[in-house]
């Protein structure tokens, strides 16, 4: 993961230009009182809360356009240790704090625009005690994900518009997931391509190719550039009695750690099969964390599920699809000297769908980074991944159309 903020979100030229524009965002203060300004173009409505394990203050926030100068969120300031900014729905944008403590929302106000100066709104932070932070975390300040604005602009959290089945549609579903987006960048190139943008395209040129055959019936759970937290991934799969589930990511090494390079192939385990697998899976499971989710309340059915015999099922098909995939995709790209690899990835845990994680390879090698953004590269794999779906359901399936 990097801290590097998210860049300006767009749905489209012509839309974007519709939503109000925060052209700035500073901190100001100490470990005791730090004060955060956002500059915007007009008054927006806001709700800001705390989360805890981090402590987080999150501010949400009509969609709006993100037009900070480069490096915004990156410095540390009193009480605050970085930012970040971005989509985290259709009509819903979010700043998260992350926080070096326990600290206090003292007050939040709106300045209007005067002497040369935009209008701000204005959160004020106070230093407190694990204890009184605790106490002063209540029902609202838990919320569900919903943008801050009034009405039924936006009628549910994930926009899954694949997701109606088609009531007489036998075909096996294949949910296709790619990593991050919105406000959670992902790992970043130093050239500034960012994981979020990247896997989003490799996964829908995979829609398509896997579409075009007719075999299977294929899901998103997310289409565009919107933040989608880890436990609906996986509820998405669930809900869609998917027949597989293929989560797709880009990694990178922290600098200084060396160079890596290749393809990658995670399945679920208790245990990391090493320690770039458990350091990998650390990352990524931090994605909510990131996106302001509160992480107190873990859905209780898998973790009760997991230790049934379904799941001992489930893990066999995901290990059988992983080699699969493994050998399919070493004629089209370049694969990790260690392809199959194994970690407690909190998406890979639908304990009755089977799941792989596909880390298409390294941002930070500039080889990988050269192939990651290529056209040619990406429909070479592509195509092997889609060979590997067929060779994993066999002649299981054939090509159909599904009946209206």
């Amino acid at each position: 993961m990097s801290l590097s903020p998210a860049r300006a979100e767009s749905p489209g030229l012509a839309a974007a230009n519709l939503f109000p524009v925060v052209s700035d965002a500073r901190l100001a203060g100490d470990d005791k009182q730090t004060r955060f300004v956002i500059d915007l173009d007009s008054k927006v409505q806001h709700r800001i809360f705390t989360l805890a394990d981090p402590y987080r203050v999150v501010v949400d926030l009509p969609q709006v356009n993100f037009r900070l100068p480069a490096g915004s969120g990156t410095t540390e300031r009193g009480l605050v240790k970085a930012f970040r900014y971005g989509l985290v729905m259709p009509g819903g944008s979010r700043i998260v704090l992350e926080l070096n403590g326990p600290a206090k929302i003292e007050s939040a106000y709106q300045l209007d625009a005067a002497n040369g100066q935009p209008p701000r709104l204005v959160i004020e932070l106070a230093a407190v005690d694990r204890t009184t932070f605790v106490q002063l975390l209540g029902a609202e300040s838990r919320p569900e994900l919903r943008p801050a604005v009034d009405g039924d602009a936006v009628a549910s959290v994930t926009p899954t518009p694949h997701a109606a089945a088609e009531p007489l549609d036998a075909r096996p579903v294949v949910v296709l997931d790619p990593g991050h987006g919105g406000i959670d960048n992902g790992t970043q190139a130093a050239s500034g391509e960012a994981e979020k943008t990247l896997v989003l395209d490799f996964a829908l040129a995979l829609r398509d190719r896997i579409e075009k055959a007719g075999k299977y019936r294929v899901v998103m759970t997310r289409t565009d550039d919107t933040f989608i937290p880890l436990a609906e991934r996986v509820r998405i799969a669930r809900a869609q009695s998917a027949a597989l589930f293929v989560s797709i990511h880009a990694d990178a090494l922290p600098r200084g750690e060396g160079d890596a390079q290749g393809a990658t192939i995670y399945t679920l385990s208790d245990r990391a099969s090493d320690a770039e697998a458990e350091r990998l899976a650390e990352a990524e499971n931090k994605a909510d964390a990131i996106g302001g989710v509160n992480l107190t309340e873990e859905p209780t059915d898998v973790a009760d599920i997991l230790i049934d015999l379904a799941q001992r099922e489930t893990k066999s098909f995901s290990n059988r699809f992983a080699r699969i995939l493994m050998s399919e995709m070493k004629s089209a790209a370049r694969m990790h000297k260690h392809p199959l690899k194994s970690a407690g990835f909190k998406v890979l845990k639908a304990p009755d769908v089977p799941s792989v994680l596909l880390e298409l390879g390294y941002v930070s090698n500039k080889g990988d980074l050269k192939q990651l953004v290529s056209e040619n590269w990406r429909a070479r794999t592509v195509g092997s991944v889609a060979q590997a779906v067929d060779a994993f359901f066999g002649k299981r399936v054939v090509s159909v159309s599904p009946t209206n």
